[in-house]
């Protein structure tokens, strides 16, 4: 018996990366597969081998290309095939493919993947166990629309091949069902391959807690005990923590002998996921199993110090599990943030685009599953998540204050992300005396956003700007180039006073200089003056003393020279109006109004669904169109009361972050 000499990885991003690690860890050599999106990903650059699929863009034509990844698998001679998480690792079609093509599929065998992968075929066998379950409805479109009313409002619409938190709505009130019903099972088919949904009575304000599972070829089965998943946006994790801060001791063996008894029930070989929902009163009930490794096994692996990767790599090549239930055991606490390219303030809609710095925390206890390790493009085709922030502590206080400590200290500019939205969340009186459900972000996120301004402007103004300023007077310093652009460098011997103007989040404010000794200036800003000089200075970050009190910054600017600097856990956008931009490299931007019946994209995309024709008229609040952007669809909703006058899209069609969708008229009078 041995290992693997080559696996394939059939996936991108963070998961690709993490399962490169362990398999070079055990001396195996990797494959990597790329969209030309990814072409210059950090995956890519880490295996042995790269394969691209060729010109598209589609998931169809790349990661969910059965027929591709296995002629690349043969072509490179790659013994086994590991999934990751999402695109086909739980379709029993590629588990197939690679039994027909002798490959061995790294996770669980076929029967297991179509029992548990598929969430109707699920509930039906777990029932049978005897295990808690919620009341469902499955069936064809039709048969949905007509049982709905059989079980209580709210209910949840789910793809049966689903996880993650994709292809999942609630329903409120049955008005809304057919639309909800056509959209995920679309989304369910673009991100699983399969468009099949069903119905389940949807608990309110549970906990979502799930275990972790791993079996061998040998009939071996435990559980690496839990991880509680409750605080989530969409449907969709964003922190997690092990072990539960919810369930008594008593609960805890209850779901993870519950657990162990499904996979083993079904003789499961490999690492899986088998998720609950559990109500106030502890009381728990199946939701699904995910036949794969999970976004958030590296808490698990965090507090028991196993290697899940590593151990369906050996269990794959045929070696039994290396410990048993006796030996796990949870030492100290371990949280997992998502790091997601997002605008929280604007209901975490999707904001892909150019990084202008990216930088990692670092310390003990702090670790990072990253897809990337610099600067780069954040493309709309994939998921939003950039990165999982995970840190480990003696105890949950410790674990938590680790995570406010490394999220401070992860800077990313040039896009939005959630960092400062995770900052506040762990701060919130709810979270550090675990109330939370489910529900939390959607009662809390108002709160959580005005605090988030609130902190932000009682920072004094002056602070950002100075910062800025001396950083770009003395960037060219770092660079040692001389291309870089520096106004100064323009006029000339400038020691007297001078006055310039920026832009701070888009208020404009006037900032007058003087240089009073070699290195050190007065800054005048709104009629106050504020003495400084740089302390240290390396790229990204500088160490400035204002007013005799050293600040730390985290500074940088994009290839159009708009800066940005992090102070507090908060991002300022920052402009000199007097740098000059080379406008045959930038081009010129309109500024000037615009008619305000043109509808316009809100990010890059695909459009999907086209609700309205030109001549149609329209209610405010309509669904015009439909976008989807990494992976998540969104609606485009009418402004006003008014009739199409043009249509300047179609189905299918890629547009980007300023794309004129359709061009609408005033109602008539």
């Amino acid at each position: 018996m041995k290992l693997f000499n080559k696996i394939l990885i059939a996936n991108r991003g963070e998961i690709a990366v993490r399962v490169i690690r362990s398999a070079q860890n055990l001396g195996i050599q990797t494959v990597a597969i790329y969209s030309i999106a990814d072409e210059e990903a950090l995956h890519v650059e880490m295996a042995d081998e790269a394969y691209c699929f060729g010109d598209s863009l589609e998931l169809s034509d790349t990661y969910l290309n059965i027929e591709k990844i296995i002629e690349i698998a043969k072509k490179s001679g790659s013994e086994a095939i590991h999934p990751g998480y999402g695109f086909l690792s739980e379709n029993p079609g590629l588990v197939s493919a690679c039994e027909k093509a002798g490959i061995v599929f790294i996770g669980p065998h076929s029967k297991a993947m179509k029992l548990m992968g598929n969430k109707i075929e699920s509930r039906d066998f777990v029932t049978k166990l005897g295990i808690p379950m919620t009341a469902g409805i499955t069936g064809d479109h039709d048969t949905l629309l007509k049982k709905a009313k059989e079980i209580p409002l709210p209910i949840l619409v789910k793809a049966a091949a689903g996880g993650g938190g994709k292809g999942m709505r609630i329903v409120r009130d049955l008005k809304e069902l057919p639309d909800i019903l056509e959209s995920t099972s679309r989304e369910a088919k673009s991100y699983f391959g399969d468009g099949t949904i069903f119905i389940e009575k949807y608990v309110e304000e549970p906990r979502h807690i799930e275990i972790q599972v791993i079996g061998d070829h040998h009939g071996n089965v435990v559980h690496l005990f839990e991880r509680e998943c409750s605080i989530q946006r969409r449907y969709q994790k964003i922190i997690e923590e092990s072990p539960s801060p919810t369930l008594t001791p008593d609960v805890r063996l209850k779901m993870g002998a519950a657990a162990v008894k499904i996979a083993s029930e079904i003789g499961y070989n490999n690492a899986g996921t088998v998720e609950f929902l559990v109500d106030k009163n502890l009381d728990y009930y199946f939701l699904e199993m995910n036949t794969r490794v999970q976004v958030e096994h590296p808490i698990t692996e965090m507090v028991t110090g196993i290697d899940i990767v590593s151990e369906q790599i050996r269990i794959a090549s045929g070696y039994p599990l290396s410990f048993d239930q006796s030996t796990v055991k949870q030492t100290g606490h371990a949280i997992e943030c998502r790091i997601y390219a997002e605008d929280p303030s604007n209901k975490f809609l999707p904001s892909p685009g150019d990084m202008s710095l990216y930088i990692e925390p670092e310390g003990h206890g702090i670790r990072i599953d990253a897809g990337i390790q610099e600067a780069t493009t954040i493309h709309s085709f994939y998921d939003p998540m950039i990165s999982k922030l995970v840190t480990w502590g003696d105890n949950r206080e410790v674990a938590r204050e680790k995570m406010i400590h490394a999220l401070l200290n992860y800077s990313i500019h040039g896009i939005r992300t959630n960092i400062s939205y995770l900052l506040e969340l762990l701060k919130h009186e709810a979270y550090i005396n675990n109330k939370i459900s489910t529900k939390y972000c959607d009662e809390h996120t108002p709160e959580l956003i005005r605090q988030i301004e609130k902190d932000k402007r009682a920072i004094p103004v002056y602070l950002p700007v100075i910062a800025y300023l001396m950083y770009d007077f003395h960037k060219d310093l770092l660079a040692d180039d001389e291309t870089v652009y520096n106004v100064w460098k323009e006029i000339g011997y400038w020691r007297d006073l001078r006055e310039i103007k920026v832009t701070i989040d888009e208020v404009t404010e006037s900032v007058k200089i003087i240089e009073k000794s070699k290195g050190k200036y007065n800054f005048t800003i709104k009629d106050q003056s504020h003495q400084a000089y740089i302390k240290s200075l390396e790229s990204g970050f500088a160490e400035i003393v204002i007013n005799d009190y050293s600040h730390r910054f985290v500074i940088s600017n994009d290839e159009k020279g708009n800066g940005f600097v992090s102070f507090n856990g908060h991002i300022f956008s920052i402009n000199r109006i007097d740098s000059l931009v080379e406008e045959d490299v930038f081009g010129t931007l309109d500024h000037g109004s615009k008619d305000h019946g043109e509808i316009v994209s809100p990010m890059p995309g695909k459009v999907v669904k086209i609700n309205v024709a030109p001549g149609q008229s329209v209610k405010k609040g309509d669904i015009l169109l439909v976008i989807e952007a990494m992976k998540m669809e969104n609606n485009i909703i009418s402004p006003k009361e008014g009739k199409i006058e043009k249509i300047n899209v179609k189905v299918g069609e890629m547009v980007n972050g300023s794309k004129e969708l359709l061009a609408l008229a005033e109602a008539s009078a």
